[in-house]
């Protein structure tokens, strides 16, 4: 049934929202073979998809599939570029009206430094190509599994690095959506748990070029819908599971127990959380759903990491929580990366070389991130087949404001997707 939420109803302060129901999905990903576990990174690149026009034949396709996430640095040179688009984005990291001159300050002081990191991962962040890889091999199981919808066109659109929002959307407009010419296009957060600072700024981003480059010709844009948040899902409990099960299954039977599971996910600044952000209990969501599913075989705790600047974040910080578990004489830990769906500097740098490098020890370790996992790319398209068929524009829960926000550009963006529902019965 589609969405019909009342306009009105996104303006008005509410008491906090519980966390959305898992979008239901086949289980078919359950009887695929597991992933090989012999430490390997690498993956085959994307292949070259050909431009998808409106002249395709489907009853409803060709759809565009467009990855969110906040992206990286490909190489070195591009780092300076990245930390100024991010420190400049006061959804992410809020700095008061201060945020035009102390942003780029921020950013300059910090990019040798940042360099320096990535440099010591290969060079560049590998984000873009887990996710034009991700979201490639998302669209061949879709084109068999909704042929009604097909043909799929990927796309991948990052807030700080190339490629950006605006250079998805002139692209998707140079390959036939849009610009008067109509078409689908589903935008799907590659961040499993929403936050107003993550995919909320990838959403407010996306509308400001929907505005900019087809707001003047209304009719005949591209109908937008949204897949906002999905923290427990089964597919996606079931890759991290597996990755867990993976590394515990390298201790010692004997030990094995024993060993404590750290989940580990992005710190949110103070602010933010006390907004009313719905975040820390999403990640918290998908943390229990994974050790139900591990039948709570282990103990755990959740912590949080990549704090920056000296105002109050959401703690308790992985680094310290690793130090204090092996002062105690806790050696035996696995950290796991709970709400990246791919290896990029969070995980290879700041978790692999400073918190597990710092602790010292060998019981010390880290589940593999989900990259390439098959059963992680069945997860998105089993998501992303329901959506389609659902014929709402976004989650329930996306339509209601945080208790603290007072962001026009918020607000707006919120009218805008939710009143996409309206638009969806005349792609079909």
């Amino acid at each position: 049934m589609a969405l019909r939420m009342p306009i009105s109803h996104l303006s008005k302060r509410a008491s906090p929202a519980s966390i959305a129901q898992s979008l239901a999905a086949p289980t078919s990903y359950l009887r695929q073979p597991r992933p090989r576990q012999d430490g390997s990174r690498r993956q085959p690149m994307a292949t070259v998809v050909p431009p998808v026009t409106q002249d395709a034949t489907s009853s409803k396709g060709p759809t565009a599939m467009v990855f969110m996430n906040m992206g990286g640095p490909s190489t070195t040179d591009e780092v300076g570029s990245f930390l100024s688009r991010l420190f400049a984005d006061a959804d992410l990291i809020p700095l008061g009206r201060l945020q035009g001159y102390l942003g780029p300050l921020i950013s300059r002081r910090r990019t040798p430094k940042i360099q320096k990191q990535y440099a010591a991962i290969g060079g560049g962040s590998p984000i873009r190509k887990w996710s034009e890889y991700q979201s490639a091999e998302m669209c061949k199981i879709l084109d068999k599994i909704s042929p009604e919808t097909a043909p799929h066109k990927p796309y991948v659109a990052f807030r700080y690095a190339d490629p950006l929002t605006e250079e998805m959307y002139t692209r998707l407009i140079d390959d036939g959506f849009g610009n008067g010419k109509g078409g689908r296009a589903v935008a799907f957060t590659q961040y499993p748990q929403y936050s107003c600072s993550t995919t909320g700024s990838s959403l407010n981003e996306l509308w400001k070029w929907r505005n900019r480059l087809e707001g003047k010709n209304p009719d005949g844009a591209v109908t937008w819908s949204v897949i906002d948040r999905w923290p427990v899902h089964p597919g996606l409990v079931e890759a991290f599971a597996r990755n867990v099960e993976a590394q515990l299954a390298t201790y010692p039977e004997e030990k094995r127990k024993d060993v404590v599971l750290l989940f580990s996910a992005h710190s949110l600044p103070m602010s933010v959380v006390n907004r009313g952000d719905t975040y820390p209990a999403e990640v918290a969501a998908t943390v229990y759903a994974v050790m139900q599913r591990l039948s709570f075989s282990n103990p755990y705790r959740l912590c949080w990491q990549s704090q920056v600047g000296p105002s109050a974040w959401l703690g308790a910080q992985t680094s310290d929580t690793v130090a204090h578990y092996v002062t105690q004489g806790q050696t035996d830990l696995i950290l796991i990366p709970i709400a990246f769906t791919s290896d990029h500097i969070e995980t290879l740098y700041e978790l692999d070389q400073e918190v597990i490098h710092e602790a010292g020890h060998p019981g010390v370790k880290r589940a593999e991130s989900l990259n390439g996992s098959p059963v992680f790319i069945q997860a998105l398209a089993d998501i992303a087949v329901k959506h389609l068929r659902s014929g709402e524009s976004c989650s329930r829960q996306m339509g209601l404001r945080c208790q603290g926000c007072k962001s026009e550009r918020c607000l707006e963006q919120k009218k805008f997707f939710v009143g996409q529902s309206n638009l969806l019965s005349a792609v079909a």
